[in-house]
């Protein structure tokens, strides 16, 4: 059950808004990866723009489901030689080897929108490496203090999770909080950054 403390899941079907092409009906170039990491595969997804996708877990059926959905967003199939997907790839290596702490990739934002952009903004700007924010917090930077259960929702609707850094939002009682990722990605992602400490086994 969602609340202000706990946001909802990152898989495909949610993190991928509707099943149209972008307005005005125009295809836009995009293709995408599959890469290894300590917390499972993740398949970026990225258009001429930047990187647009993140998908945890990305086993065969579920990057077959986010590739579909993707697939009639932007209006067409994915074509080859897609620069983003080269650095994000390398980017995300580095981070999980614990040589970068901060993302350079350029971002393509168009699958988030409204107060969920906002937030996630707000997020990307001004939550570094290695520090955690409140829901509540992160709902007063964006200028909505009543909103604390729609920043959980907006955490949860997150299309790039890692690198827009969701599991950097924890609960105001001192728990982590919810992750679309699964706690354990959670817990993983805040032992890397020296947040909480590793685990033993």
């Amino acid at each position: 059950m969602r609340n202000s403390e706990h946001d909802s899941g990152h898989d495909a079907e949610r993190s991928t808004p509707g099943t149209t092409a972008p307005a005005g009906g125009e295809r836009r170039d995009w293709g995408w990866t599959r890469t290894a990491t300590p917390i499972g595969p993740l398949l970026l997804a990225a258009t001429r723009r930047g990187l647009a996708q993140v998908v945890f877990h990305a086993d065969e059926r579920t990057s077959r489901r986010a590739l579909t959905r993707l697939e009639q967003y932007f209006g067409g199939p994915p074509v080859p030689e897609i620069p983003h997907l080269v650095a994000a790839t390398a980017e995300l290596a580095a981070y999980f080897a614990g040589e970068l702490r901060s993302f350079r990739v350029p971002l393509d934002w168009s699958l988030t929108s409204g107060f969920n952009s906002r937030v996630l903004h707000a997020l990307a700007d001004g939550v570094p490496y290695g520090s955690v924010v409140g829901y509540q917090d992160l709902a007063d930077r964006v200028g909505e203090p009543g909103a604390a259960r729609a920043v959980g929702a907006a955490m949860g609707s997150n299309p790039l999770p890692v690198v827009v850094p969701c599991h950097r939002v924890v609960a105001s009682d001192g728990g982590i909080g919810g992750f679309g990722g699964g706690l354990e990605t959670k817990r993983l992602l805040l032992a890397l950054e020296g947040v909480l400490p590793a685990p033993l086994f």
